[in-house]
């Protein structure tokens, strides 16, 4: 397991993720060996049954399981039933969440592929001077598309190159606007409405826009958005992180396509009609 570990550490850096951000190795004993893994996108207890099911000596997650503080896991407890299940089947855990997020390549590097986007630089910069700060490393992409098309194309194309969820795709703006340029951040992203503005895109995909701060943005002008479930933009990561795995140790990797968006349901509103005006008579 030592040896997982240090290829995660060396191409995801602890150092990289947020100050509040709670990552590296959670669970195992870095003598066991490891003959394969599995990738989650989070740790739940489906996760975990795909897991075991699988044979896997180790989970790699992208959204830790224990972020906040805790003064239990007793069993008792929803994370505290996953712990234990997971030391009594001796199954390591260990989490890349924003430190995944900045590398080059990253979380959005994979998003971004899913659009064929060219061109890429960062969509928000690791602060000057800090662990995470280098050459190609920022949280989001921008690049150029293949081939313009309108936001109306984009959003059907979002729906088609994305994991399917019941939250599927939506977007704002004019569903004509000519999209050239498209900025991607995987995970929630309105905290970086203002510097997709700034960058001068024609439209920025992520998960999780709120309807105040997304109104606001359109109304100042900003580039149309498209809104995915949180899961499906952190999906594509997982088969980057498991390509790396199987190259760098040559260990067997499983990837978890378990939808675990809590959103399960979708009903699209019924198409208005237009209907000639009632007449008396």
């Amino acid at each position: 397991m030592a040896d997982v570990v240090a290829v995660l550490d060396g191409r995801y850096p602890p150092a990289w993720a947020e100050e509040w951000d709670r990552v590296g190795l959670v669970l195992g004993e870095p003598s066991t060996g490891v003959r394969r893994v599995a990738c989650v996108v989070d740790v739940v207890p489906e996760t975990v049954d795909e897991a075991l099911a699988a044979g896997a000596d180790m989970i790699v997650a992208h959204h830790p399981l224990l972020l906040r503080g805790v003064s239990s896991v007793a069993a008792t407890t929803y994370k505290g039933r996953i712990v234990h299940r997971l030391i009594r089947a001796d199954v390591a855990l260990y989490v890349a969440h924003t430190n995944a997020d900045v590398a080059d390549p990253g979380v959005s590097d994979a998003l971004a592929a899913r659009f064929g986007l060219t061109g890429l630089r960062p969509l928000h910069r690791p602060r000057p001077g800090s662990a995470a700060d280098g050459p190609g490393r920022g949280i989001g992409r921008i690049g150029e598309l293949p081939t313009p098309m309108t936001l109306a194309e984009l959003t059907r194309q979002a729906a088609a190159v994305l994991p399917v969820t019941a939250w599927g795709v939506r977007a704002a703006g004019d569903p004509g606007r000519m999209v050239r340029t498209l900025a991607v951040s995987g995970g929630s992203g309105d905290s970086f409405l203002a510097e997709a503005s700034v960058a001068g895109v024609d439209a920025f995909l992520t998960a999780d826009l709120r309807h105040h701060p997304a109104g606001e943005h359109l109304a100042a002008g900003g580039p149309a958005l498209l809104d995915a479930a949180h899961w499906a933009t952190e999906r594509p990561w997982l088969d980057d992180l498991a390509a790396h795995l199987r190259a760098a140790l040559g260990v067997e990797t499983v990837v978890s396509d378990l939808d675990t968006d809590p959103w399960t349901v979708h009903a699209a509103a019924p198409v208005p009609t237009t209907r000639s005006p009632a007449r008396e008579g």
